[in-house]
């Protein structure tokens, strides 16, 4: 055994990042990569021989050194001397901590023994749709003969485990020409004596099963196109999935909150476009990374995409009651009296002929990666039916690796999710000042944001300081425009599936006194903020009702809607009538379980749009201070004698939504360090 210093250990992180970052190769966070070798006990002072592989939840094309777990090759292959059998074989994962060596970095996989048992220095196990087509194939075993001859062996489906790890070590040995094998209904495994050769094993494999589907499969795996179930075009298409994606994602969301993903994917609408995908939908999917992210089977809406809207979601509901009696038959034809409970009935894909592809996750990038998920089992379904027929693992096995307590427990770990977790806010005038901070206190807290700004560039500089289209994207709106409000929403749900907190942050103020302000200034304020709140509350009611979910309505409103103060008169009339609306709404949504509440800050000056925008100087003016010195003017004329940051009206939007004041509604906070006259009464 050749000694493994860092370099080597190097050499297998860029190599696991090199297959990671090719999705041709494998999944998001699916396969393992190992390398064994020796180095120094520091008890003892000599060698011992060590194997580094990926660890638990890790994804091969971010790997680092922190996501190898790393044990004794002499205590891992001494397990074999005691495992019990296949029938008790999940012991054998608890058995792995006693193989670390020191702290051992990241926790095992239930891959482990597949690498450890193999005699190779270096193990690659991956989920190539290649791979995985020719293994879900109902004519596998042959296939991979003809496809690789003697270099390539067939291992039989058995669940990842202890047991396929020495089945696998088997195989290898009895077969020296072999580089690999075709794991059955799961992926393929490759070795190598170095680093290098064992990734031009494992792409040799890969590109091989390729060019072997292209050159011998059929045409049209999928069958004849079915007449009226064509794509769309891109703007139609989009149009009708905004207006499906709200009941999708209440639909999706009966046992528990989703947040959902849309994709218009040419595989996903080519796919139900075609005769023979009902049929192969309803087999669902194979590889146990697939269907451990999108469930058994997807929904199918059976409807081509020309239907009037009302058909298709009744249509849709049918469905979905269908699909949880299925669900909920499938659990009760399998579980045993040990079985963990049924974690829910909903459907995490659902496919819309000439639309695309909803997917739904704890978070959004769960979603995302479902969706993705079960682009590559399309993609598995065409390879196995160009040149056989697609024949996945067993309904009884499926369940078995759903339902397994190894995965149950993996659940149990996952640390507890933040409060605003699966919640999707959009927040006018996020641009900058107040909405910035709320937009970060709300991604802080777990929820996805829209960051919406008449400022383009201003909103995607938030986005990406909240960390990208996974937590947070940006749209241009001017709250004045019924169309602009209406599209802000549409990309909303089609990049989260819905809405469910809307912040009506945005507006401007000018100070004059009365007989110099103009009809424009009254105009001006009023359509910002008064009608521009209507129309953002409006279209906010339409998707949550429409949903089913409940929801919250913010409005940061003002002091000034119930102080009067000179020379205020448009923006203070303004924010009285959005304090007011908070009241009617309140009383008029709370049947839909939707709460309206506002917010009254006073005096914040820092960061703030409105003030840097010259209304700071107009107010500094009128109380006769220099601007610079106008936030601590303000602090001066409170109770608590404190500056009023944005931050503290983002924590007062979190106070409202975040749980605890899940009764409230109807109710101004006021947000301004204490100032009596402003009390409400």
């Amino acid at each position: 055994m050749t000694s493994v210093p860092q370099p080597e250990v190097d050499a297998l992180l860029e190599r696991s990042n090199r297959l990671g970052s090719d999705p041709r190769n494998t999944n998001y966070a699916g396969g393992n990569t190992s390398a064994k070798g020796t180095a120094v006990d520091p008890v003892t002072g000599t060698g011992t021989e060590l194997m580094w592989v990926k660890g638990s939840g890790g994804d091969l094309g971010t790997l680092t050194g922190a996501g190898l777990a790393v044990l004794r090759l002499d205590r891992l292959r001494a397990l074999a001397g005691v495992y019990p059998g296949v029938d008790r074989e999940d012991e054998m994962v608890a058995a792995f901590d006693y193989c670390l060596h020191g702290r051992g970095g990241a926790a095992p996989s239930i891959d482990t023994a597949m690498h450890g048992l193999v005699d190779a220095p270096h193990v690659d196990h991956l989920h190539p749709d290649s791979g995985i087509a020719l293994a879900c194939a109902a004519d596998g075993e042959a296939l991979t003969k003809e496809c690789f001859g003697d270099t390539v062996v067939w291992v039989p489906w058995r669940r990842p485990g202890f047991q396929l790890g020495l089945d696998i070590a088997a195989v290898k040995r009895a077969n020296p020409r072999a580089v690999g094998c075709i794991l059955g209904g799961h992926g393929i495994t490759a070795w190598g004596s170095t680093s290098q050769e064992c990734e031009e094993n494992s792409l040799s494999i890969i590109r091989t099963a390729e060019e072997y589907l292209r050159r011998r499969g059929r045409a049209e795996p999928f069958g004849p196109p079915l007449d009226g179930y064509g794509a769309l075009p891109a703007a139609l298409r989009r149009e009708r999935a905004a207006a499906l994606a709200p009941l999708l994602r209440g639909l999706a969301s009966q046992d528990r909150p989703q947040v959902g993903h849309f994709s218009d994917d040419p595989v996903v609408l080519d796919f139900l476009a075609r005769a023979e995908h009902p049929r192969l939908a309803a087999l669902g999917t194979s590889c146990p990374d697939h269907f451990l992210r999108t469930k058994v089977r997807p929904l199918v809406l059976d409807l081509p995409p020309t239907v009037p809207l009302e058909e298709a979601a009744a249509r849709l509901r049918e469905l979905h009651q269908e699909y949880r009696a299925e669900y909920a038959a499938y659990y009760g034809r399998h579980a045993t009296p040990d079985s963990p409970a049924m974690r829910g009935a909903d459907p995490a894909i659902v496919l819309i002929p000439g639309v695309g592809m909803f997917s739904y996750g704890r978070d959004k990038q769960t979603a995302r990666v479902a969706g993705e998920f079960y682009i590559n089992a399309v993609n598995v379904m065409r390879g196995a039916e160009a040149v056989s027929s697609y024949r996945p693992i067993e309904e009884s096995e499926k369940f078995r690796i759903e339902y397994w307590e190894l995965e149950e427990a993996k659940l149990r770990r996952m640390p507890q999710p933040k409060p605003l977790a699966t919640r999707v806010a959009l927040v006018t005038g996020a641009g900058s000042g107040i909405g910035r901070a709320i937009a970060h206190r709300l991604v802080a807290e777990g929820a996805c944001v829209v960051v919406a700004d008449l400022d383009a560039e201003r909103a995607g500089v938030v986005a990406e300081e909240l960390g990208g289209p996974d937590r947070a994207v940006a749209v241009a709106v001017d709250v004045t425009s019924e169309e602009q409000i209406a599209a802000a929403f549409a990309a909303a749900v089609l990049a989260f599936g819905g809405v469910d907190l809307v912040v009506n942050n945005a507006g401007i103020s000018i100070s004059k006194p009365l007989l110099e302000t103009t009809a424009r200034d009254w105009d001006l304020q009023h359509g910002i903020m008064a009608r521009g709140s209507f129309l953002v509350s409006r279209e906010a009611a339409r998707v949550m009702t429409e949903q089913g979910m409940g929801g919250d309505i913010v409005y940061i409103a003002s002091k000034n809607g119930v102080f009067a103060g000179p020379n205020n008169i448009a923006y203070g009339a303004t924010k009285a009538d959005q304090a007011h609306q908070v009241r009617l709404l309140a009383a008029e949504l709370g049947g839909h379980g939707i709460r309206v509440n506002g917010i009254n800050p006073d005096g914040v000056v820092r960061g703030s749009g409105i003030f840097a925008g010259g209304w700071g100087a107009q107010r500094a003016a009128v109380y006769g201070v220099e601007e610079s010195e106008l936030g601590a003017f303000y602090a001066q004329r409170t109770l608590l004698k404190q500056e009023v940051l944005p931050e503290h009206v983002a924590n007062a939007v979190f106070a409202l939504t975040g749980g605890d004041l899940s009764h409230t509604t109807g109710l101004h906070i006021p947000v301004d360090a204490g100032v009596a006259a402003a009390f409400l009464r």
